[in-house]
């Protein structure tokens, strides 16, 4: 028992930006959803993610062939030769890009200096944010997982590879497939547990409403695109980098107008 709380010690040492995002999404969820859906959310997302890239390393489903590379097994905590932080980062990219999807699709109007969505006006059980949320995930992806590759060239360290490289910077295109895959499981699951599980004193701690509620979950996502495209150019990577923004470009000019006060909701 000491010796795993020593790895999951050294966990949060080595990627400190990994639990700062994660600290992030409990808060929000624990908001948005009340403390006991997060939590589920949390135990859920990972336990699937995990599933999803245990799989892949041994099977190459559902990411395609590829590999851990096991530098830091000694310093920080692996589960069955996946590393711990890494299945743990679905869940809050998972809950980020549902929120994002869901601010785009919904309606949604400002009151005084607050934003809100016309959630009576999005059908229980839609698919139309969980296919976008997964999405907008691979769309995430697209940007963390080159700069993920180059992670000996910062803090990261280097922690996977392909035996092939791929054809986008290095990244495979079954790993896009299997992510888009793994999204629509999570984000799905987020929607039951969300609509789902009837209110009680556990699911709802926490709960509460306020202006701009709405806009905090898309904000997320934004911080960890902000993140990873700031180690994308502080590495060298400046192509990449400007592929990145490009990417996101279209999408992110048409949501800023969509929800600009006046404009069409």
């Amino acid at each position: 028992m000491a010796h795993v709380l020593g790895l999951l010690a050294g966990t949060v040492w080595l990627r400190p930006y990994v639990f700062i995002f994660l600290g992030v999404y409990l808060l929000l969820a624990t908001w948005r959803l009340g403390a006991g859906r997060a939590l589920a959310f949390l135990v859920l997302g990972y336990l699937i993610s995990w599933a999803a890239e245990f799989w892949s390393i041994h099977f190459g489903f559902p990411f395609g062939e590829y590999i851990y590379i096991p530098a830091t097994v000694d310093r920080e905590l692996w589960v069955a030769g996946v590393p711990f932080m890494d299945s743990l980062s679905y869940v809050f990219l998972a809950y980020a890009s549902y929120c994002l999807a869901q601010v785009a699709l919904t309606p949604g109007r400002w009151q005084g200096q607050g934003f809100y969505l016309n959630e009576t006006a999005a059908p229980e059980g839609s698919w139309r944010p969980v296919i976008l949320g997964a999405v907008l995930m691979v769309a995430l992806d697209i940007v963390i997982d080159p700069v993920a590759l180059r992670g000996y060239r910062w803090f990261l360290g280097q922690i996977y590879g392909y035996p092939d490289s791929g054809t986008y910077f290095g990244i495979t295109l079954s790993n896009f497939g299997g992510w888009f895959l793994v999204a629509l499981v999570l984000i799905r699951v987020l929607q039951r547990l969300a609509a789902r599980i009837p209110p009680s004193p556990w699911w709802d701690w926490g709960r509460r409403d306020f202006p701009s509620q709405a806009l905090l979950g898309p904000g997320l996502y934004l911080g960890i695109l902000g993140f990873n495209l700031a180690m994308t150019f502080n590495i060298g990577e400046t192509c990449l980098g400007w592929v990145g923004i490009f990417i996101y470009l279209p999408f992110l000019t048409w949501l800023v107008l969509k929800i600009a006060p006046g404009g069409q909701q």
